[in-house]
């Protein structure tokens, strides 16, 4: 039986690895806005080593073999514990690790052994050698303590350290210039040395802080996200406690009362017990409708709480239509629809920009017999084509509430996917055709909300 587990993970491996090639583009957009920026500042990072490779092999050519070998030795040493480095430092930045020292220690120390050999390869050259002997041995040392700099500042904790080590490689490059060279180009070796290893050093830094900057932000948009939602429960344990706290004051002080007769043997306890019954029939009654939803709501309010807590969220939000005018019992239902609406949003996905209208449309002249219909269209952003499309299938709790509370009033509702990684939501409510003159007369009222609204 283990085998066989085995060998089913290990196909259910390969064929998620194998999808995950197919679409690379369902890869990164499934990731959020944090995960993207760290993504992209990984593999900008781990570049670094393949390019300090690629550019000291190059500079490398005119030396003879037996000279270039110790030099290319170390190189090799020193790109992979670069990248090693890169890696546990990002991991270490974004807290999930521990702050790789002693493989920074490595890090250095093989950069600057790179460096010396180097050094010792230009001290034993030929006498005389040719001008690009020089050049490419002074290149090699200078990209040695460079990149040592600009990818060991990942793992160093502030500014103050990042200059020391930039200090003591620039220092590094005057050293071997001042040794081997003339005033002149030992003077410009240690210039190349510090504004490549300064250069280095502060795109490290600079992208560090962006990225921290990124992950403070999103922890925070999640924050005010969770907020809403906490919002959002504490007024339905508002409206519980409305319905059931004085209910079941009457219902403690009946009992007591029906008690104290019963007691006593006085009739009177059988009507109280009675009234205990009704009160708490009656309570039972408003909890379901409370949890049903059948109680009314705002549509006004839930608008404009729409756009403050999505707009808290940093999600950019348009809302147009007025409610005004619209039978209670629809704005009711819509109220709900966009309560749910946006409780989606800021718990799915990765929405930058939602769009909410409201409009009455008319029956027309030919639909005699059919009411108009009030609709109502909330359209997000930032949902992966694979969460759009199960979300418009399955419907969830959420949705399937919705429909219910619709149903009641004749109403639909439709959800899917809208386009590359749009989700669409369309709940459509009948309007009584004694009050449709009434909901589309653009009135002061109607004015005046319209001009909050926007």
């Amino acid at each position: 039986m283990t085998g066989t587990g085995d060998h089913e993970d290990a196909a259910t491996y390969g064929a998620t690895a194998q999808a995950a090639i197919r679409r690379p583009g369902r890869w990164w957009g499934r990731k959020g806005t944090a995960a993207k920026v760290e993504s992209y500042t990984r593999i900008s990072f781990h570049l670094f080593p393949v390019a300090q490779l690629v550019t000291a092999l190059l500079s490398l050519t005119p030396v003879p073999a037996r000279s270039a070998l110790p030099v290319a030795g170390a190189l090799l040493v020193h790109v992979v514990l670069g990248l090693r480095l890169t890696g546990q430092a990002l991991d270490w930045v974004a807290g999930r690790r521990a702050r790789p020292r002693r493989l920074l220690c490595a890090y250095m120390a093989c950069g600057f052994a790179g460096a010396a050999i180097a050094a010792l390869v230009l001290v034993k050259l030929p006498d005389d050698p040719p001008a690009t002997y020089y050049t490419a041995c002074v290149g090699t040392y200078v990209l040695f303590l460079a990149f040592s700099c600009g990818l060991g500042v990942l793992a160093l904790r502030t500014h103050r350290q990042s200059l020391v080590a930039v200090a003591v490689a620039t220092f590094g490059g005057w050293l071997l210039g001042s040794a081997l060279l003339p005033a002149p180009a030992a003077a410009a070796l240690a210039l190349s040395t510090l504004l490549s290893a300064g250069g280095l050093t502060l795109a490290s830094r600079f992208s560090i802080w962006l990225l921290q900057a990124v992950y403070e932000l999103d922890e925070a948009r999640h924050t005010r996200a969770r907020l809403a939602v906490a919002e959002e429960r504490l007024r339905f344990g508002r409206d519980l406690h409305d319905v059931l706290g004085r209910n079941l004051s009457v219902i403690a002080l009946k009992s007591e009362l029906a008690v104290q007769l019963a007691r006593r043997e006085r009739p009177e306890a059988v009507e109280q017990m009675a009234e205990v019954q009704r009160i708490a029939q009656e309570s039972q009654r408003e909890v379901r409708e409370v949890v049903r939803g059948y109680r009314e709501a705002d549509l006004y309010t839930e608008l404009l709480g729409a756009r403050g807590v999505l707009s808290a969220a940093g999600i950019t939000c348009t809302v147009t239509g007025t409610p005004t005018g619209l039978p209670r019992p629809v704005q009711a239902a819509l109220a709900w629809v966009v309560r749910e609406a946006v409780t989606n949003v800021l718990r799915h996905g990765n929405a930058a920009h939602c769009r909410i209208a409201l409009t009455v449309v008319p029956a027309g002249p030919r639909a005699e017999g059919r009411p108009a219909v009030a609709e109502l269209t909330v359209e997000n952003d930032g949902v992966p084509s694979t969460s759009a499309g199960s979300s418009g299938s399955s419907g969830g709790h959420g949705l399937a509430g919705l429909r219910e509370r619709l149903a009641a009033e004749q109403g639909t509702l439709e959800a899917g996917p809208a386009g590359k990684s749009a989700f669409r939501l369309v709940a459509r409510v009948p309007v009584p055709a004694d009050e449709v003159a009434e909901a589309g007369v653009p009135g002061e009222t109607a004015e005046r909300a319209r001009q909050e609204l926007e």
